[in-house]
């Protein structure tokens, strides 16, 4: 009601209620500006200082599946001559051929999506 009574009469609440409200100088407007500026060099600091460690992670990704297809060639799968009698050799033998059948299919496509994600985070800059 105070509201729409302040409308009426051309006054503020603050003011139809007999408190004195100092009307802003340019001064405290310089000052709040200078502030928000500041925050805003923060903030863009903050947000570059996050690309570049998600272009990091993107990056060593990229060279972690480099390597480990590099490591699987060089191996080129010895443990398919193992003897599997042998309970222990088995075991290691099956989780690494899991392993190699399961990385030789995902880390490609893992591997383009890096690749994208580090040519974005490049372009935002």
């Amino acid at each position: 009601m105070l509201i729409i009574l302040a409308d009426e009469l051309d006054i503020t609440v603050s003011g139809l209620l007999g408190e004195t409200v100092a009307e802003p100088t340019t001064d405290d407007l310089k000052t709040l500006s200078e502030k928000l500026e500041v925050i805003n060099l923060q903030l863009a600091k903050r947000s570059t200082a996050k690309l570049k460690t998600i272009r990091y992670i993107l990056i060593s990704l990229c060279a972690a599946i480099v390597i480990i297809f590099i490591a699987l060639a060089f191996m080129n799968s010895s443990y398919l001559d193992w003897n599997y009698k042998d309970l222990e050799l088995a075991m290691a033998g099956t989780i690494m051929h899991g392993f190699e059948f399961l990385f030789v299919r995902i880390a490609p496509i893992v591997f383009l999506i890096s690749v994208a994600g580090i040519v974005v985070t490049y372009k935002k800059r």
